[in-house]
């Protein structure tokens, strides 16, 4: 009786083994169909302050453009290279001595896309009209339905290109000639 319960318990772990050495065997493959960094196409965000206008260049061409507001003379948009460290759906918007919840008053709107330079971002509005002038306090602002598109499309860790002149790429990606846009727009107290 012993000898046939050590039969039976050996034939139950030669099964054990053979199913954890099937499934060993098939883990390679299941590493074969993940996607790493690499495969993930290269996104540009360029925002051109002249133009008023952002880009997504995805290997160099344009997938999405959409007009923006830029920071006001007293306060300018940031140049140079940033990338996206964070996104914020629904932010709250912050400044000293005021918190303002998601919703309709708030004037970050409904999408944050934080960059690396402390305190800058790409985000929606609650003061559409303001679009396409100069108005902001440096941040770079969408419309929020605009905002809500980008925020789909760019991930964390892609670069923002914010650029103060017109150059040969930035009129090869928004035209040939600047259109006309106003140098200062509205005072607007909301809206960032």
């Amino acid at each position: 009786m012993e000898r046939a319960h050590c039969s039976a318990t050996i034939k139950q772990s030669r099964a054990c083994l053979l199913g954890m050495l099937a499934v060993l065997l098939a883990l390679p493959s299941f590493a074969q169909t993940v996607t790493t960094g690499n495969d993930v196409p290269k996104r540009v965000v360029l925002v051109s302050i002249p133009d008023r206008q952002l880009a997504v260049l995805e290997e160099g061409d344009v997938i999405a453009r959409y007009p923006v507001a830029v920071g006001a003379a007293d306060s300018p948009s940031p140049t140079g290279e940033f990338r996206i460290v964070n996104r914020v759906s629904n932010p709250t918007y912050y400044r000293p001595g005021t918190v303002i919840p998601t919703g309709k008053d708030n004037p970050v709107g409904t999408r944050w896309l934080g960059l690396s330079q402390k305190g800058y971002g790409i985000h929606g509005t609650n003061a559409p009209g303001s679009i396409g002038q100069a108005v902001s306090h440096g941040c770079i602002r969408l419309r929020n339905r605009d905002v809500e598109r980008l925020f789909a499309i760019v991930r964390v860790g892609d670069v923002v290109e914010i650029r103060g002149e017109r150059d040969d790429e930035v009129a090869q990606v928004f035209g040939d000639e600047l259109e006309e846009a106003a140098e200062e727009g509205p005072d607007q107290e909301s809206g960032q």
